[in-house]
Order: C-alpha cells, then structure tokens, then sequence
C-alpha cells in the first residue's frame, strides 16, 4: 500500500491516529521539568565548587528516563532486553555529596512518573518537592555553619591562643603539629558566616604568623 507525501504527513501529526505529537510533548514536558530540577540544584547549592555538568545531567536524566519508560511501557520483549542492559550499567563518577544523589534519584523518578503517564502527579510532586528545597536551603543559610580554623603562631603566642579559641562555640581542636619553624593549629568549629571576623583578632596577637578559615563540608558534633 503505497502513502503520498500529504498522507504521511497528515498521519504524523493527527492526534488520535499517531503518537509522535503525544511524544513530543511528553518529551518536553520531561525537558521542563528536568529544566526545574536544574534551577532547583542551582538555587540551593551550597557546596564548594558548583559543577554546571553535573547539573546539565539532572536535565538529560529526567527525559532519557522518560524515553526509556515510554519504550518499556509499548514494548515487552524491548523491555526485557533493557532491564538485562542496564543490569550491566556501571557508573563510575563518584558522587561527594549526599544531596547530589538525592537529586540524581530526584530526576530519574520525574522521568519515570512523566514516561508512565503521569503527568500531573509529576507537575505536581515537582513543585511540592522544589519549595521544600528552597525552605530547607534558607533555613540553612541562617543556621551556623562548619569552619576550619588553620593557625600558624610561634609557641610564646600559645597561651593567647588557647584562651581565645576557647571563647569560639562549638570550638574543637582536630589537630596540632609542632615545628621547628612553629605551630600549626587545626580547629574546627561552627559559626554563621555574618560572625567569621573573629579571625582577624588572631593576626593581632603577636607571634601569629597567619589564620586561615575554610568551609567544611563534614558534618560535626555539636
């Protein structure tokens, strides 16, 4: 049976008969969402260095995610050949932080909801899930947060120091290294980023050669 041009066309973008429109918009919906989770990821990052590939990827998770539940749902021997494929899958990024994996796992399971039809349950679950995000973010922004404290002082200044890193809260000492040429001092406390210009007094006591705060993304014992 033989189809012209105008037929197939025709075909191709009639609703009831075909599905390549059903899947286009299902594909961008998987793209929109996935563009949400991207803005999501974007806003509450609060790690040391911002990966935008790793962000990208939640996108492209969420819509391969959904072509692949869109072909499994269609097709029973296609399924089971890709369960046996993905069985055999070995990722070997290494994910650092918790929280990426759980917007990895955030991404794969709007694509899944989206590729299974469930459209609205997707939308829906999005936007319930990006709001608790922006609230947990800024409550954390207010909240304290862990630091190390690197000190390098000569031995007279001691004293001073150990009467001054006493006053800090949650102030504890992780490590200290005696040299010839000094003494280096490793502490790790918890403070609100507003309250970091204690580390200026350090330098003003004599025999302090330098002091030095960094962010630790380590969790801490209060």
């Amino acid at each position: 049976m033989k189809y012209n041009i105008k037929d197939v066309v025709a075909e191709i973008f009639d609703w009831e008969t075909n599905q390549v429109v059903p899947l286009l918009a299902t594909v961008v919906l998987a793209f929109a969402i996935g563009l949400f989770v991207y803005l999501i990821y974007r806003l509450t990052f609060s790690g040391v260095i911002y990966s935008k590939t790793f962000n990208m990827s939640l996108v492209m998770l969420t819509m391969v995610s959904t072509m692949v539940i869109l072909i499994m749902s269609n097709n029973l021997k296609l399924s089971l050949g890709m369960v046996g494929a993905l069985s055999i899958v070995r990722f070997r990024t290494a994910i650092k932080d918790p929280i990426d994996t759980v917007f990895m796992f955030w991404s794969i399971a709007e694509g899944i909801v989206i590729g299974a039809g469930f459209y609205l349950a997707a939308i829906v679950g999005a936007i319930l899930i990006g709001v608790f995000m922006l609230l947990l973010a800024s409550s954390k922004k207010k909240a304290s947060l862990p630091y190390l404290l690197i000190l390098h002082y000569e031995d007279r200044a001691s004293k001073q120091i150990k009467s001054m890193v006493a006053q800090i809260p949650y102030a504890r000492v992780k490590s200290k290294t005696v040299q010839r040429e000094g003494i280096e001092l490793a502490v790790e406390l918890r403070v609100r980023s507003s309250e970091t210009g204690f580390v200026d007094k350090f330098l003003r006591v004599d025999g302090v050669y330098d002091a030095t705060l960094i962010a630790h993304q380590g969790d801490m014992i209060s």
